[in-house]
C-alpha cells in the first residue's frame, strides 16, 4: 500500500458561506506563486509551508459539520492556490464523493496546462468535482501581469476547457481601483464570459484593505498603499456591465449541482 498523500493546510472554516452555495467546511490550503496586489493572505504564499494533512484526515474534520450543511452546503478547497496540490485534492474530493458530499473548487486556474501529468490529473480531479469558483483577475494578459505577477493565457484557456467539459463554474472577479475598475476592461470580460456556456453565476467582489496588517507583519510593502475600495456606484457599475443578474436567475433554474 502506498503511503497516503499530504496536503499542507494553511487554515479552516468550519461555517463558511461565502465560497460556494450553502454552509461550507472550506480548507485553504497552503501555496500561491501569484503576488496579487490586492491579496489579503499573503500568509498563504509559501510553498511547502503549513500544516501537513492527509486526505482522509481533512474528510474526518469536515465531517463533524455535515449536519449543519442540509441539502445545499459541503465542502470548499481555496487557497493559496490548491490546484498546486493536486494530488491531494484528488484524494480529498474522491474521497468526499463517496460520502455524496458537494465539492467546490475556488481557484485562480494559474497552475493549469495541457502538458502532463498535470493535464490527467486534472481531468480525474474534475470527475468528483460539483463547482468551480474560477478567479480571473483582469481580462487583459498584460495588466493581469502587471496586478499578478503572472499572465493569463493559460487562465482563459482553463476556462474555455471547463466550458468545453461542462463542468459549473462561477466567476468571480475582484474590482481593483485603477487596475480593473475600468469600463472598458469590464465590458472584455463580459464578452469573454458570454463565449462560455457553463457559468452559473458571475460575482463582483470588491477590493479592501483588511489584509493590509498582514503585509506589514511579514515585512512586505503594501502595492496598492493609497488605493482605496472602489465606491458603491462603481461596485454597481460592475453589476450592471457584467450582467451579473441574469446569471444569478440562471443559477436557480438549471443546473441542481449548483443551486
Amino acid at each position: 500500500m502506498s503511503d497516503p498523500v499530504i496536503g499542507y493546510v494553511h487554515s479552516t472554516e468550519s461555517f463558511g458561506s461565502v465560497d460556494g452555495p450553502g454552509i461550507r467546511f472550506v480548507t485553504f490550503m497552503q501555496g500561491c506563486r501569484m503576488r496579487c496586489e490586492f491579496c489579503h493572505n499573503p500568509d498563504t504564499w509559501n510553498i511547502g509551508t503549513g500544516t501537513p494533512t492527509t486526505a482522509k484526515e481533512m474528510l474526518n474534520e469536515a465531517m463533524k459539520y455535515k449536519e449543519f450543511w442540509g441539502n445545499k452546503g459541503g465542502i470548499t478547497v481555496s487557497g493559496g492556490e490548491p490546484l498546486l496540490q493536486i494530488d491531494f485534492l484528488i484524494d480529498y474530493f474522491s474521497l468526499a464523493k463517496k460520502e455524496g458530499i458537494h465539492c467546490t473548487l475556488d481557484t485562480c486556474a494559474m497552475p493549469f496546462t495541457y502538458d502532463e501529468p498535470f493535464f490527467s490529473k486534472f481531468n480525474e480531479l474534475m470527475k468528483y468535482t460539483d463547482l468551480v469558483l474560477f478567479d480571473i483577475k483582469h481580462i487583459r494578459s498584460d495588466k493581469h501581469k502587471k496586478l499578478t505577477g503572472w499572465p493569463n493565457e493559460n487562465i482563459l484557456e482553463m476556462a474555455r476547457y471547463l466550458s468545453k467539459i461542462d463542468i459549473p463554474v462561477w466567476i468571480r472577479h475582484v474590482l481593483v481601483p485603477q487596475r480593473s475598475d475600468y469600463d472598458e476592461y469590464l465590458i472584455e470580460l463580459d464578452q469573454f464570459i458570454k463565449t462560455l456556456n457553463n457559468v452559473y453565476k458571475v460575482e463582483v467582489l470588491p477590493y479592501h484593505t483588511m489584509g493590509k496588517y498582514k503585509w506589514e507583519k511579514l515585512g512586505i510593502p503594501y502595492t496598492l498603499e493609497g488605493i482605496e475600495p472602489p465606491t458603491p456606484e462603481r461596485v454597481e457599475n460592475a453589476k450592471k456591465l457584467l450582467h451579473t443578474k441574469d446569471y444569478t436567475r440562471y443559477a436557480t433554474v438549471t443546473n441542481p449541482k449548483v443551486f
